[in-house]
This record gives structure tokens, C-alpha cells and sequence, in this order.
């Protein structure tokens, strides 16, 4: 489990970023599998959450997991939902209650609001960071008293540039979106390649968040042992595990 050097100073909040070490899967999935929307076996998921639920500390039946749509919907949890939620953003000012995210590539984004005791936990790739999942997720922190000067950004292990090939559809259509996006991107041996994670902290310095950490640890990267959607895709594999990242106020 990875955690922030930025979150792990306030003692009232438990976080972590997990990768695939640890969990019962075997095979592809092998590791700490937590994705429900995997072919992997049921019983060994749900053992795999259980065991990241007790390395956080929060009790298996408060994590709230969303059934992620590369959207920008976001939630505000005020209860255990009676159903799973639609969307890729969640909020929360419940001690309690655990905010989860799955990704495998993707970036998880956990935040923090010590002044107001305010969490989220987002789910961003490029579709997400795209349609401004962060900006509309910190909507909901202003309409709740928030001063964006005072929240603390984590943006979790993702594919990083050096991996992130993208085409030239995909360039054009960030930098149509806004030329300074064109920063985001680096050209390599007739290839394009993207940063997400820089993506996705200017969204927030741009909205006056200041207090952003980077964990820049690539999923794809075999030996950072990481579930990674796209090199399952390149070894031919039919599936892949998701890592799971959960925040909390205790």
C-alpha cells in the first residue's frame, strides 16, 4: 500500500493506494484483484477488498464503490447507498464511511478539505479529466464551504507519459479544447505520448489548488506490480485486474 506524504500528516483521515501485492487471485488476476466488473471469481474479490478494507482500517461494509463510466457524474454520500452508484466521483463528510475507486491505468485522485472535513475520491482518465471530473467535483467542496486554498490533492499511480501512446485524434482533440494542452504531450520516435497525472494537477492549479502531490508511480511498469488495462491488452490477455484506492475519515 502506498499512502501520501501530504495525507499521512493529518491523523483523523486513512488513505491508501493499492497495487496488486497481498490479495488470494490467481492467474491474470493474480494479487489483489478488487475489480467486481472482472471475470476473476467473486469469492476471491470480495476476499481481496476485505483484506485492503483492514489495512485501512474502515469496516467492509462502509467502502462505497461506484460502477465507473469515464464520466463526470459525482456523488454526495450521506448513507451507505441501498444500491451501487453510476459515476466516478464521490464525496463525503461521514466519519465511517469509505470512499473507494478502481482503476487500472486510470488515475484515482483522493481529496482532502481539513478545514471543513471534507473527502473525495475520483476516478480520471482521459474521458473523465476531459469532461472536467475534477472541476465539478470541487463544485460540490465550494457549495459546502470549501476554500480550494486549503484542499490537499493526491493523484494516485496511472500510466505515465512514457507509456500513454496516444494518436493524433486524441492530440487534436485537447489542444482544439485549449492550445496549452499541447504541454501535455511528447513526441518520440514518430510516436505521441500523453501525461495524465500533469493533466490532471493544471485542472486543479488552475482552479486555485495549490496543494497537489503527484505519486508517480507508473502502472504500467511491470516491476511497480500494478494491474495496467493496457499491458493486458499488449500481452494479448482477455482481461485484467483493477487496483483499488480508498479514503476515510475515521
Amino acid at each position: 500500500m502506498i499512502k501520501s506524504k501530504k495525507l499521512m500528516k493529518f491523523k483523523n483521515i486513512r488513505h491508501g493506494f493499492f497495487n496488486r501485492k497481498g490479495g488470494v487471485s490467481k492467474g491474470i488476476y493474480k494479487g489483489l484483484n478488487c475489480g467486481l466488473g472482472s471475470n476473476d471469481k467473486a469469492k476471491d474479490i470480495k476476499k481481496n477488498i476485505e483484506k485492503a478494507c483492514k489495512r485501512i482500517g474502515c469496516n467492509k461494509n462502509n467502502l462505497v464503490l461506484l460502477n465507473q463510466i469515464h464520466s463526470n457524474v459525482v456523488h454526495k454520500v450521506k448513507k451507505f447507498p441501498s444500491k451501487k452508484l453510476k459515476g466516478d466521483s464521490l464525496i463525503t463528510n461521514r466519519k465511517g464511511i469509505a470512499l473507494g475507486i478502481l482503476t487500472a491505468d486510470c488515475a484515482p485522485i483522493l481529496i482532502y478539505d481539513p478545514v471543513n472535513s471534507l473527502i473525495s475520491a475520483i476516478h480520471a482518465g482521459w474521458k473523465g479529466a476531459y469532461k472536467k471530473i475534477v472541476s465539478v467535483t470541487l463544485e460540490e467542496f465550494r457549495l459546502r464551504g470549501a476554500n480550494f486554498k486549503d484542499l490537499i490533492a493526491v493523484i494516485g499511480p496511472c500510466i505515465s507519459s512514457n507509456n500513454y501512446e496516444v494518436k493524433s485524434d486524441f492530440l487534436k482533440k485537447f489542444i482544439t479544447k485549449e492550445k496549452s494542452n499541447k504541454k501535455f504531450f511528447i513526441y518520440k520516435n514518430n510516436k505521441i505520448y500523453f501525461s495524465l497525472n500533469d493533466y490532471i494537477k493544471q485542472n486543479f492549479l488552475n482552479l486555485g489548488v495549490k496543494n497537489v502531490e503527484i505519486i508517480r508511480k507508473d502502472t504500467y511498469k511491470t516491476s511497480n506490480n500494478f494491474f495496467s488495462a493496457r499491458k493486458s491488452l499488449k500481452n494479448k490477455l482477455n482481461d485484467y485486474g483493477r487496483n483499488i484506492s480508498i479514503i476515510m475519515i475515521k
